[in-house]
């Protein structure tokens, strides 16, 4: 009976090693490439909570890159985070704090509520949405307020929830649904209107609502100034829409000057940070990213990313944008040359040749072809191997289908995988892909700039998105002005947005 007891307990082990090395496979083939997924919590923004099977992504998004070396995250930062996470573990959905603010708002009473809300309404393309909910994540971080994502994007089926215990979705039963989904800048219950007639601030009772109109260059330039932003602090339900990366702009409030100091010393990495916390892509989306990568890129000595944007307003510009990014790349030497004839025998077949692989990401389908076609009919002048690759051919943007952007995510995550990478101006996805690289891109400009011409692409400030459309408003003097020439962090763009900003590490 023993020696069968023994033989069953030999056999019980030998199945699981099986099963583990076998249908645990999928872990194995996920951690195979994306390595160090036990390195991931070293700097401590990552909450404990979540089974790594529910999010794969959360735990295999940094490779090992050397030629990045990314700061630490001051320990300020990691201290709000889990602040935040307590807020957000109270007050989420259904909660008992979040029932009774609903019954207030339903009411239309105030009280000392225990929660204030921020509620993030999306609007345009992936690249958009995800600046603008950084941003927002940002403000809650600075006014102790809770995130919650209106629930009409599919956010859910792109990326996992990013706070443990709690959802950041606000409920399909929200009271105030159907409102939401028809303010704008010039509704009655907008910051704007309010200022316009004086129905904040001046000992006027808090509103229970708010809504913030920031889409682009049409929105209430007065939300970046602190005396009027005062009268915002007690609402308790803040809806805000944006399309805009509208960080750098918090930096010139005297109020939040001092905690942006310390939560971020330096400031090219708040995008890189607050996207490295906040976003991570579903398995089906990390899916995508893995086999591509396993497929196509594991196995190059460097590896380029090529992201090529082109506005529908740019008609007839192909040869154009295809001769910038060939200069681009070719004159940074990020590509090699190619003879201009074609060579018998010029590389010894021998020789161990340095493999480049090319990412490349566009709607068409057209840079890819002519760029393969030229390193597969000519030989590189330096005898290293360039192969192109493509993950989709969209051929147009389709803001809002569930499908393009899960692919969208996708490439922005690939290209983020980078060793080089070249973006083009002006263009959100590019924004995004060079954030959570941690990468300073070559920027390919328009190609109606005059100055492209004489230099097709740029090197970028700072890791960091452009602002497209900040205030340059002088609060004080209550005119336009351009609020960034005294401020040592702001610079302006290079991607010819012209009165764009970004943040730089000084």
């Amino acid at each position: 009976m023993k020696i069968q007891k023994s033989f069953t307990l030999v056999l019980l082990v030998l199945l699981l090693y099986f099963f583990i090395n076998t249908n645990g496979g999928l872990l194995k083939s996920i951690n195979h490439n994306f390595k160090g997924s036990n390195q991931l919590d070293d700097d401590g923004i990552f909450p404990n909570g979540f089974h790594q099977s529910s999010c794969y992504s959360r735990y295999d998004t940094l490779l090992h890159k050397p030629q990045v070396t990314m700061p630490k995250p001051s320990p300020h930062f990691v201290s709000k985070l889990r602040s935040y996470e307590a807020r957000h573990r109270m007050c989420a959905p259904y909660t008992d704090a979040y029932n009774r603010s609903v019954e207030a708002l339903k009411s239309n009473m105030l009280g000392n509520m225990e929660c204030n809300y921020i509620v993030w309404i999306p609007i345009d393309g992936l690249g958009n949405r995800m600046i603008s909910l950084a941003s927002t994540f940002l403000y809650a971080l600075l006014t102790d307020r809770v995130l919650l994502v209106h629930p009409k994007d599919s956010i859910s089926e792109l990326f996992c929830e990013p706070f443990p215990q709690g959802s950041w979705l606000l409920p399909f039963d929200f009271p105030l649904l159907d409102r939401i989904n028809g303010f704008h800048k010039e509704s009655n219950e907008s910051f704007e209107q309010l200022l316009r007639n004086s129905l904040i601030g001046h000992n006027e009772t808090p509103q229970p609502y708010m809504y913030i109109h920031l889409y682009y260059d049409n929105y209430t330039k007065r939300f970046f100034c602190d005396e009027d932003h005062s009268n915002i602090r007690d609402v308790p339900w803040l809806f805000l829409l944006s399309n805009v990366y509208f960080t750098p702009s918090f930096i010139s409030m005297e109020s939040f000057k001092q905690e942006l100091e310390a939560i971020f010393p330096n400031k090219e990495t708040v995008f890189y940070l607050l996207a490295r916390y906040l976003f991570h892509p579903t398995n089906e989306v990390w899916g995508l990213v893995r086999r591509f990568y396993e497929a196509y890129l594991s196995d190059a000595d460097i590896k380029v990313g090529i992201q090529i944007r082109t506005f529908d307003f740019e008609t007839g510009v192909f040869q154009d944008v295809f001769n910038q990014i060939v200069s681009c790349t070719m004159n940074e030497r990020l590509l090699p040359r190619v003879y201009k004839q074609k060579q018998q025998n010029s590389i010894a077949s021998n020789m161990k040749k340095t493999k480049i692989v090319v990412l490349s990401t566009s709607l068409s389908s057209d840079y890819f072809k002519e760029l393969r076609k030229m390193y597969w009919e000519y030989d590189t002048t330096t005898g290293e191997t360039v192969a192109i690759h493509q993950p989709s051919f969209e051929e147009h943007q389709a803001t809002g289908n569930l499908n393009h952007d899960k692919k969208a995510l996708a490439e922005m995550y690939l290209l983020s995988l980078s060793d080089k990478l070249v973006t083009s101006g002006s263009s959100t996805f590019g924004y995004v892909a060079q954030g959570l690289g941690g990468l300073t891109s070559w920027m390919i400009l328009k190609s109606k700039d005059e100055s492209s011409q004489y230099q097709p692409c740029r090197r970028v400030l700072s890791i960091e998105p452009c602002f497209h459309a900040p205030p340059n408003y002088d609060c004080k003097l209550g005119r336009e002005s351009d609020t960034s020439i005294n401020q040592p962090h702001l610079r302006r763009c290079v991607d010819g947005t012209h009165m764009g900003i970004k943040l730089v590490n000084n």
